[in-house]
């Protein structure tokens, strides 16, 4: 992807359209100057390795804990599920493996809610947050 700018675009394109809740129209979640930014980033930065690492070192070698306290995740953890996110785990996983202190389930946002909902994700981690003042 670091060899064609073009390339890049069109991956780009193809992962928000397929992995955001935009029903087909990439356009409807992302405005053009949006999408020509993030290529921009990975292009001048020639980071696109760095996306794709993750996926390719999971399923290599899946990921393991360090210890065996349970649950696993230790810290009072919050998770918001966007309904067209790639992978959604049912509360009882969640609960199983981590402390869960919020569960908020998101009337719309997919794999890239940041950009897609920011509003309802800023105010979830807020909410998160308050209850431990």
């Amino acid at each position: 992807m670091n060899d064609s700018p073009a390339g890049l675009a069109a991956w780009i394109v193809e992962r928000r359209r397929n992995l955001s809740d935009c029903g087909g129209d990439v356009e409807r979640r992302f405005t053009k100057d949006d999408l020509l930014t993030t290529v921009s980033l990975y292009w001048f930065t020639e980071t696109f390795h760095t996306t794709a690492r993750l996926y390719a070192e999971t399923r290599r070698r899946p990921m393991s804990l360090a210890h065996t306290r349970s649950p696993a995740i230790e810290a009072p953890t919050a998770i918001a599920v966007f309904p067209q996110d790639v992978v959604l785990f049912p509360r009882a996983v969640a609960e199983q493996h981590a402390n869960l202190a919020r569960w908020t389930v998101m009337p719309s946002g997919g794999h890239f809610a940041p950009m897609e909902e920011p509003q309802l994700l800023v105010d979830d981690v807020r909410a998160f947050f308050r209850q431990f003042r």
